[in-house]
Formats: structure tokens, C-alpha cells, sequence
């Protein structure tokens, strides 16, 4: 019997790695995108080239101000590791691809569960082409999102009402 990993957990196990180089105080995300079995994008979390980390001030502005998981990132410092997977890759390299998408907590070095892209990386995602995001799991399980859903949900809510585009 072979202890091999299936694509899906050598792919997230990567994607676990990545987010070890997140500088965020609060989560260290890390993404792969993945397209017909070749890496073509990594990202993690951290603050735009030239910018201070929090790692490095050790002090997150929102932890401090306690603002809830999810809320104002406009006064994060970090880029999300999704985004900057994204802007490392061509469109047309990440067409049909799927985004891999680990966090860690960094305080314990624990997975961290229950996560999805937010609402700006998402779109994000959808404008990429990318057509399926797996989210590692706190048990080492994973989700498997469609990016099709994504869209009709977000249409959903955008226009009430109407059906699809």
C-alpha cells in the first residue's frame, strides 16, 4: 500500500508551505494555482513590496483596533495570498485552472478550517479564470468550490431578481 498523496493533498500540502512565508499576524495563507498538473502561480500573505510587514512591527492595525475576521480589510497591510498568486500569472495560464488554498494559524502552527476567499478575492478569481478553488480543511480534509457557483451567487445578489447572465 502506498502512503503517495492524492493530487488534491500535494497540491494543499504546497499550498501549507507557501503560507509559512505569510507575514500576517492574524492568518498565513498560502495559494497555488494549479492548471493540467503545473504549478503556475504561488502567493502568500503579506504587504506590498516596499511596505512594512506586521511581522517586521510586530502589530496588526486591525487586531489592535479588535476588529472581527473578515471585516475592514482596507486597514490590513497585507495583500491576500489569493490576489498575489493571481497578479504573478497570465490570464491566459490560469484559464480553466484551480486555486489551492491553505491557512495556518500563526500563533499555534495549526490548520485553520471553515476558510473561503473573500468577497474581493473571489471576484478576483472569477476575472482570472479560474474554475475550481480547494480549501484545506482543519482536519486535513478539503472543499472544493465550482467558480460557476460563485458567479451566479454573486448575480444573485447583485441583481435580485434575474436568472443567470
Amino acid at each position: 500500500m502506498s502512503s503517495r498523496p492524492s493530487k488534491e493533498d500535494y497540491y494543499l500540502n504546497i499550498a501549507e508551505e507557501v503560507a509559512r512565508r505569510g507575514t500576517c499576524l492574524r492568518r498565513l495563507f498560502g495559494a497555488v494555482i494549479v492548471r493540467d498538473d503545473q504549478i503556475i502561480s504561488t502567493g502568500y500573505v503579506g504587504a506590498p513590496r516596499g511596505v512594512v510587514n506586521c511581522i517586521d512591527l510586530a502589530e496588526c492595525p486591525r487586531q489592535k483596533a479588535n476588529i472581527p475576521p473578515g471585516e475592514r480589510y482596507e486597514l490590513c497591510r497585507s495583500v491576500h495570498a489569493e490576489m498575489n498568486a493571481i497578479i504573478h500569472a497570465s490570464r491566459q495560464e490560469m484559464l480553466g485552472s484551480t486555486l489551492y488554498l491553505a491557512c495556518i494559524n500563526p500563533q499555534t502552527g495549526e490548520r485553520v478550517g471553515g476558510t473561503r476567499p473573500c468577497k474581493l478575492c473571489t471576484r478576483m478569481i472569477i476575472n482570472a479564470g479560474i474554475a475550481k478553488v480547494i480549501v484545506r480543511e482543519a482536519d486535513g480534509k478539503y472543499s472544493v468550490y465550482h467558480v460557476d457557483d460563485w458567479v451566479r451567487e454573486d448575480q444573485a445578489v447583485l441583481d435580485p431578481g434575474k436568472s443567470g447572465y
